[in-house]
């Protein structure tokens, strides 16, 4: 139904992406407002991020087999010619050149970091696609998925700075290997780890506001789920639609972990969740009193703020995330500490979206949204689509029985806003792993 409002939907599709860096005048994160330099950490020798093997799902995924020059998949390689970087080419063949876009992509963005962190040094290849068998038999080289680096002036005082900026640049993986380089891989260009959007698994549960809970999977139109406003006040909120729907899909999950209380909440990387700000113990909280908020649907509040949306990807141990506690009618929401992060694959991708932007899932307080690391800006984007809902249902409202309401994979309304942020603020600004959508 909500296709038949999509032509007058564009204009103020634009308008909201617009009007984003007016946004950005008041508190928080945006335009208006100058980002102090983040702190970069150098890695250790022997140390890799993410911290899991190379070849699984969580890095750079599996090897899918040598590239030679004769083969199909040769035309998967590109050449790159970027002045700033200096290939070593002891084979003087061209092949440290060639690797996939996606690599390209990340070796050319941290080219330009390089020269910022370190004006005069470029960055150096040392090794890239591996036609000779100079490397072990499952190497993301022989795909040109791998590079070897330094810097132009071979300063090992430099490395460990170097491959954090690797890091920041997007690499999938990133290894302090040896004294003399640091190893970078990618994920394939046509991993579906690479197009992970942010979603829930199927099995994750919500608290409906006629009582019991109910499985993502399961969500309807009519449904009201448990959620919290601007202000971190809990209440019930329409579910609208799914932003991301795949049923038969398996993918890794980031599995939040707290204590006191005990909570496991399974998103994906680019998903958005809200944390407590560091500092005062007590700041975090959402209510009147330290650690929670009392009375059920209400009490007093702070402010949650755009800028305390980060990406799932980001969280760590130590940080603290919202949690719902108590019995009907004294339900609180408390900020419990992350006391692990891990990966788990799990069945079904869903992306529930509510009037609220809100949703609590498996107890945890999360956005509705992903991508961009601006849960207020993606709320305001999909503004559009929460009138429309509002207008259909007032219109004709639906039945609690009422089934699935339009096809599974990506709506169509977050691959729209996906194609006008990436124009209007840049791939860097939205998640490596977000290949669909704020919310999908």
């Amino acid at each position: 139904m909500v296709l038949l409002a999509g032509r007058p939907l564009l204009l103020l599709v634009g308008w909201s992406l617009l009007a984003a860096p007016g946004l950005a005048c008041g508190p928080g994160r945006g335009f208006g407002k100058r980002r102090h330099p983040k702190k970069l950490t150098p890695l250790a020798y022997k140390q890799f991020i993410p911290n899991v093997a190379e070849k699984t799902l969580g890095a750079s995924g599996r090897h899918e087999g040598k590239i030679a020059r004769s083969s199909e998949r040769f035309k998967e390689l590109t050449p790159n010619y970027n002045p700033d970087i200096i290939f070593k080419d002891e084979e003087n063949t061209g092949a440290d050149r060639l690797m996939t876009q996606r690599c390209k992509d990340k070796l050319n963005a941290l080219a330009i970091s390089v020269m910022n962190q370190w004006p005069g040094v470029k960055l150096r290849v040392t090794e890239g696609w591996d036609e000779d068998g100079h490397h072990s038999e499952e190497s993301l080289h022989y795909e040109g998925r791998a590079v070897d680096i330094t810097t132009s002036d071979r300063d090992r005082s430099k490395y460990g700075l170097l491959a954090r900026l690797a890091v920041e640049a997007g690499f999938d993986w990133v290894y302090y290997e040896s004294k003399a380089h640091i190893h970078c891989s990618v994920k394939a260009e046509n991993s579906v780890a690479a197009k992970s959007g942010g979603c829930f698994p199927g099995s994750a549960t919500v608290r409906l506001e006629r009582g019991g809970t109910k499985r993502v999977r399961d969500l309807r139109p009519g449904d009201r789920v448990l959620a919290a406003d601007e202000r971190g006040r809990l209440l019930f909120s329409d579910f609208v639609t799914f932003l991301d729907r795949e049923p038969r899909a398996t993918k890794l999950f980031y599995a939040i972990e707290t204590r006191a209380p005990r909570a496991l909440l399974l998103l994906t990387a680019a998903h958005l969740l809200f944390v407590a700000p560091s500092g005062n113990a007590s700041a975090g909280v959402l209510g009147g009193k330290a650690g929670d908020l009392d009375g059920d649907l209400g009490g007093g509040a702070v402010d949650l703020g755009p800028h305390r949306a980060l990406f799932a990807s980001r969280v760590r141990p130590g940080q603290r995330v919202y949690v719902v506690t108590g019995r009907p009618g004294a339900r609180r929401l408390r900020a419990a500490w992350v006391h692990r992060v891990s990966l788990r694959e799990a069945a079904g991708a869903y992306a529930p979206l509510t009037v609220q932007g809100t949703i609590l899932v498996d107890q945890v307080l999360a956005s509705c949204y992903a991508v961009l690391e601006e849960h207020g800006w993606a709320h305001g984007a999909f503004a559009p689509l929460r009138l429309v809902h509002a207008l259909l249902a007032a219109l004709a409202p639906v039945r609690s029985d009422a089934g699935p309401d339009g096809p599974d994979g990506v709506h169509w309304y977050s691959q729209l806003l996906y194609r006008l942020g990436t124009w209007l603020l840049g791939r860097d600004a939205l998640h490596p792993l977000g290949m669909a959508t704020p919310g999908s």
